[in-house]
């Protein structure tokens, strides 16, 4: 199992519109095609303006055919047209559960 770790900085003052558009379009869409969501975060204390989203896959082939299928949905496309200019920094990591990792997911 697999877990992927996205985190993107809003540029300012945009996050209360990018929470509404991601909620109302981007949301179904993911869990659509992505499946697992584990969670879904903002900052509160130290980095301002973050949002931290964790998806779960089998593995890499599982994530790369869910990625896939999720960019070749137009619905897609017009969602990260609608986002031009939000965020002014993204990080995506892949992590791995050790043994004694206690998540149920």
């Amino acid at each position: 199992m697999i877990f992927e770790h996205r985190s993107y900085t809003v540029a300012h003052g945009k996050m209360d519109s990018y929470l509404e558009r991601y909620e109302r379009y981007a949301l179904p869409l993911q869990k659509k095609h992505l499946g697992r969501l584990l969670g879904f975060f903002v900052s509160d204390v130290g980095p301002l303006n973050q949002v931290l989203h964790i998806w779960v896959y089998d593995d890499m082939a599982d994530r790369e055919r869910r990625r896939a299928a999720l960019e070749a949905d137009p619905a897609w496309h017009e969602f990260k047209r609608m986002n031009a200019g939000t965020f002014v920094a993204q990080e995506v990591k892949i992590m791995r559960d050790t043994r004694f990792c206690p998540h149920h997911v």
